[in-house]
């Protein structure tokens, strides 16, 4: 069997394992071991598996993983998601549609404290779900408003999927966060408009709720400066150079603890808790990763990059041609595989053909990222969509999927948008302080 046919064979092995439910980790383990010993050795297999290993484990920029999430699980421990969305239900929340767009916002805020998607849609759906279903809001928008504006934290730094992808692709992880802002700023104002639109067309689907009086409203905003100050001081401190990605996750984890201390919120059972569901996810990024680093050497091997570079040369499409393509390759897989894995899988194969082209490669990493946050709301993987799920229990997994498509079409119009004007995405790394 030539060297093609086998890279050609484990790529098709590796999808049949990711579509049989084969945690994403294990299935490329197999894989990518598996197709060195047998392309180059057992010698070659298992020494990439011991050094690649110590690599990543020996990384300092990793350290940003779990401090980042052990930020956003204390700052969930300590209410702190429960005082944004208060603030935004304040101010917003007596107009149609306000409490749907609190939750965005709230998702928003709570996306710049844990950088995960999935934690922003399962904290805020707890928050508000309820909340709206008391004011009789069309299950359809309230479960759409949660599972899309839980994908904005893999957009709004600290984010994940930046770190991953910087890791991969050996770019500044400061200088990804950065060009995340604007671009998030931009979708959350989407989503937030999607609402109006859906409200001033069907004014049953969000009745007004309760108009707050300028002490409740002061208030609310009173109790959300502690997390808009924890932002500021570790998203700012990395614009202005104050403090590097790592030392900016030491310093947010740090003052959140010590918020969560100084107001009592914070036993010791949910530190424990939280440390211990940092370590577990953070445990499972580098089980990625790890084989993430033992599949890209057998896709060179085999040649399956450089085939998959020659044809897209072959099909003869200009720059914006190549990057639609590429675009819309992530978006069908967006509806089959998990968003860590697509990154993992498709760049060591698309990121030699965008630095051929002369696409810069943090204005690519956004617009990636904000197609993996598309996959999380698209079917029938659609992760987001199943998380909401577990919290609304009583609603319909097909009218939760209804509910997300005004905001799915909302992403495709910020995708369209930050491909016209890069710009967006590239002024606040260009203008930040080293």
């Amino acid at each position: 069997m030539s060297l093609g046919a086998i890279g050609v064979s484990g790529i098709v092995a590796l999808l049949v394992l990711l579509l049989i439910r084969i945690p994403v980790a294990f299935a490329m383990f197999l894989v990518g071991f598996l197709g060195l010993w047998i392309v180059d050795g057992w010698n070659t297999a298992t020494g990439l598996l011991a050094s690649e290993t110590f690599t990543l484990a020996s990384m300092p920029e990793l350290v940003v993983i779990p401090l980042f999430i052990l930020m956003g699980n204390v700052a969930s421990a300590t209410g702190m998601s429960r005082q944004l969305y208060d603030a935004a239900y304040a101010m917003i929340g007596h107009v149609r549609g306000g409490l749907a767009s609190a939750t965005i916002i709230g998702c928003g805020g709570f996306a710049a404290l844990s950088g995960s998607s999935v934690a922003s849609a399962l904290t805020m759906g707890k928050v508000s779900l309820q909340e709206m279903e008391r004011f009789d809001y069309d299950p359809r928008l309230s479960t759409g408003s949660v599972a899309a504006g839980g994908t904005l934290g893999i957009l709004i730094p600290p984010s994940t999927g930046f770190v991953i992808y910087a890791i991969l692709t050996e770019q500044s992880i400061g200088r990804l966060f950065m060009a995340g802002i604007l671009p998030g700023l931009l979708l959350l104002a989407m989503f937030v408009l999607t609402v109006l639109l859906i409200c001033t067309l069907r004014p049953a689907y969000g009745p007004r709720g309760p108009r707050t009086t300028w002490h409740e409203k002061r208030r609310a905003l009173v109790g959300a400066l502690p997390i808009l100050a924890l932002v500021v001081v570790t998203i700012g401190g990395i614009y202005r150079g104050f403090f590097s990605p790592e030392e900016a996750a030491g310093v947010g984890a740090g003052l959140a603890v010590l918020y969560g201390v100084a107001t009592r919120r914070l036993t010791l059972a949910e530190l424990r808790d939280a440390v211990r569901d940092s370590v577990v996810t953070t445990a499972t990024v580098m089980l990625i990763l790890i084989a993430a680093h033992l599949l890209n050497p057998f896709l060179a091997l085999t040649h399956v990059t450089e085939s998959v570079g020659n044809l897209l040369a072959a099909l003869d499409l200009n720059v914006l041609g190549t990057l639609l393509f590429i675009l819309a390759v992530y978006l069908v897989l967006g509806c089959f595989l998990e968003g860590f894995a697509m990154l993992v899988l498709t760049l060591p194969i698309f990121f030699p053909v965008v630095l051929e082209l002369g696409i810069d490669p943090i204005w690519f990493g956004v617009l990636v990222v904000l197609t993996l946050e598309m996959g999380l709301i698209s079917p029938p993987v659609g992760i987001n969509v199943f998380i909401v799920k577990s919290v609304a229990a009583a609603v319909p997994l097909g009218q939760i999927f209804r509910g997300v498509l005004p905001f799915w079409l909302a992403m495709i119009l910020a995708l369209a948008v930050l491909i016209a004007f890069p710009q967006i995405s590239l002024f606040l790394p260009d203008t930040m302080f080293d």
